[in-house]
């Protein structure tokens, strides 16, 4: 078996790649999609824990222009999260995985409050680690909460699953000859206003040296092959 690049990740998903070819809510076969490609990293051994967005149900920043104050509507979008984190709970239970799900906002009946030592715990135990409700605050992003979630348990990288092969110079799905970068800094993904992550996302990776790679989640295999030390996606850091 190859060497794992990586023993223990942070796999950020958004909330709308659970749509798959909707145009709104989960779509069942994009979810068992997913969880079938967590487990082929999860029976190598490696230690994953996942954050969710949620924009799929709601997304907060289109509180104010629906008439609902911002604080308000970042509740909702924390709320959407743990519909996710269900949804993907149940179906990694269905493909043999054990997980738990861990929520920044206090919620017993249906998820474990979200505690540091107790989430490593769980990670060593070779359980499925998924949090939920972001950060349990307003004016943050899922983005943010991963990488905070991430620093938290000590993962090795952060990895962003997206619908493109990685960070490009301009937006791949309407500029064919857009280019790829293979490695990049976190000063120059903000210099360039890449969008990769949000401001305070990248600002905490840097501050803790956290590699993130941004890759395909879409094609099989991808999560896979990034893990044992092929050439997929883009790599994030200090360089």
């Amino acid at each position: 078996m190859k060497e794992l690049r990586y023993k223990r990740i942070l796999l950020k998903l958004s909330g709308e790649s659970l749509m798959g070819k909707q145009s709104y809510g989960i779509d069942p076969e994009k979810l068992k999609f997913f969880a079938a490609e967590i487990k082929k990293v999860h029976d190598l051994g490696v230690e994953v824990g996942i954050v969710i967005g949620g924009g799929n149900i709601y997304r907060g920043l289109n509180a104010e222009d629906q008439g609902f104050e911002r604080v308000t509507g970042d509740h909702m979008g924390m709320l959407a999260t743990m519909i996710n984190s269900l949804a993907l709970q149940n179906v990694c239970e269905n493909l043999g995985m054990y997980t738990r799900l861990l929520s920044a906002i206090d919620m017993k009946q249906i998820a474990e409050p979200f505690i540091r030592r107790r989430a490593i715990r769980h990670l060593e135990k070779g359980r499925v680690v998924i949090f939920g409700a972001g950060t349990g605050h307003p004016y943050f992003s899922t983005d943010t909460a991963a990488s905070l979630r991430a620093v938290e348990i000590e993962a090795d990288a952060i990895l962003k699953g997206t619908r493109v092969d990685g960070i490009f110079d301009s937006d791949p799905e309407k500029n064919p000859d857009a280019l790829r970068f293979e490695e990049i800094s976190y000063i120059d993904v903000l210099n360039k206003n890449l969008r990769v992550m949000d401001l305070t996302a990248i600002s905490l990776c840097k501050e803790n040296d956290l590699p993130i790679i941004v890759f395909n989640m879409d094609k099989e295999d991808n999560l896979r092959r990034l893990l044992t030390g092929e050439n997929v996606g883009t790599s994030v850091g200090n360089i």
